[in-house]
């Protein structure tokens, strides 16, 4: 199939061009100033931004816990993240204890196959770490899966700092990856103790019992063990001005060290909580304060965050309520996969601390070069992917769950207002999205990953 782009910006992190796009049997084939041939199908990207598909690098979908499974699956998270503009997400194939990695890894084949509206790949996320899951890695590696992902936190899922310490060594060796939940798991319910001592359950709780430097504590231990391991460190879902600290000085230190953060520590701040449905905004880490967004504002104009994920993992607000009103209880997640491209265009680019380059590189070349993806995806070029998203910098309207693709009956964005959005999608070089509607679901493919490549080594 032939699509044709025409009249549109293609922004590529390096620069903006006006420029027609040409994808033939889901391949870009040509980009010029003007292209004249017959296509199969022909869009005006007139007034619009192109971009490489966005890439999600943090979502949790069909993802079971020990009270409920999250409400997005496959199905559903994907058809909303493709309308808003992501061709391409990395979702947690989750070891649980007493499981292979390659039981998880088929475990979460079954789940997506076949029922994703957008491409997929997996982080491994692990539970446990020893000489027989060490043993697994290389066969991870084997089957497109090169990056994974340990927690400091949960008791289900926590390792500790030596089994972290020797897993981003042993990656490393191997040009993988691995990224942290840095939160300090004692001081965390130590605060939960204290709370519930004083009588307090609300979800304002929630972020008093994990205090920026909760997290940042959790970040600095994760530095000084990369620095000893003189491997290479990801810290997801960074979320405050005390972690950037952390991750700023230990670069300074000549440690490599990669930080994601997600849309909801852009917009969205400590006051949330006090809202009568306070529970849809617990998340962990939790939303932070002004200052916090600012300083992750400023640290992405200043090159200080590689790429921004979702952290997708929605509940409906009955699943919220199985907390029974104790915050420490409530299902952790927020729905986002949808809104990443038009809060990051109204909140950073708009508002003046990013540049559209940048916005490219955030959202999606930096994480196709890190996460293994590279050339393929991530960039306008010839013989790339035709993974693309055609962005309408001019279509003003409001948040809502009511529009929203997810599966649930809430959103953290309620009646946030955006900008701009996404008018039309290509996957695989089929027009998935037009006019801002999914034509074509279920064009989605498993993609096989490569070795990273570090871009601060």
């Amino acid at each position: 199939m032939k699509v044709l782009i025409q009249n549109g910006t293609v922004v590529r992190s390096d620069g903006t061009e006006k420029a027609d796009i040409l994808a033939d049997n889901g391949v870009i084939v040509r980009i010029a100033p003007k292209i004249a041939c017959e296509a199969d199908k022909t869009v005006d990207a007139s007034g619009c931004y192109v971009f490489a598909g966005f890439i999600d690098t943090h979502t949790h979908l069909d993802l079971e816990l020990t009270s409920t499974t999250t409400a997005d699956d496959f199905e559903t998270g994907t058809k909303a993240a493709v309308v808003g503009g992501t061709t391409t997400v990395l979702d947690f194939a989750t070891q649980d204890r007493g499981m292979t990695m390659q039981d998880a890894l088929d475990k979460w084949h079954r789940k997506a196959d076949g029922k994703s509206s957008c491409n997929y790949g997996f982080h491994m996320a692990v539970s446990e770490w020893n000489e027989d899951r060490k043993a697994e890695v290389d066969s991870m590696i084997g089957q497109g899966v090169t990056s994974f992902k340990m927690y400091m936190v949960y008791p289900a899922m926590r390792v500790n700092d030596g089994q972290i310490y020797d897993a981003i060594r042993y990656a490393a060796e191997r040009d993988c990856l691995v990224g942290v939940h840095c939160e300090n798991f004692d001081l965390l319910n130590a605060r939960i103790k204290e709370l519930h001592a004083e009588g307090r359950f609300e979800p304002m709780a929630h972020a008093d019992s994990r205090p920026d430097i909760v997290e940042a504590e959790g970040v600095a231990r994760l530095m000084r063990i990369a620095e000893l391991a003189d491997a290479p460190a990801w810290v997801v879902h960074l979320s405050c001005e005390a972690s950037l600290d952390e991750v700023e000085a230990a670069r300074g230190r000549g440690v490599e060290v990669y930080a994601e953060t997600c849309p909801q520590y852009l917009t969205l701040d400590k006051a949330c909580y006090a809202q009568p449905d306070g529970e849809k905004f617990i998340m962990s880490p939790p939303l932070r304060l002004a200052h916090d967004r600012s300083a992750i504002l400023n640290g992405m104009s200043d090159g200080m965050i590689d790429f921004i994920g979702t952290d997708h993992c929605s509940f409906t607000m009955a699943q919220k309520a199985l907390g029974n009103g104790d915050f420490a209880d409530v299902p952790n997640g927020g729905a986002g996969i949808q809104n990443r491209a038009e809060l990051v265009y109204t909140y950073a680019v708009k508002a003046g601390y990013i540049t559209l380059e940048q916005m490219a590189a955030l959202l999606s070349e930096n994480a196709a070069k890190l996460f293994g993806m590279y050339p393929k995806k991530g960039v306008l070029q010839e013989g790339s992917d035709a993974d693309i998203t055609v962005f309408d910098p001019d279509c003003p309207h409001t948040i809502s769950w009511k529009t929203n693709l997810h599966n649930v009956d809430n959103s953290p964005y309620e009646d946030v207002p955006v900008l701009g959005g996404t008018k039309d999608v290509l996957v695989n070089g089929e027009l998935v999205v037009e006019n801002g509607k999914l034509i074509k679901p279920y064009c989605g493919r498993f993609v096989f990953r490569g070795p990273s490549t570090r871009t601060r080594k």
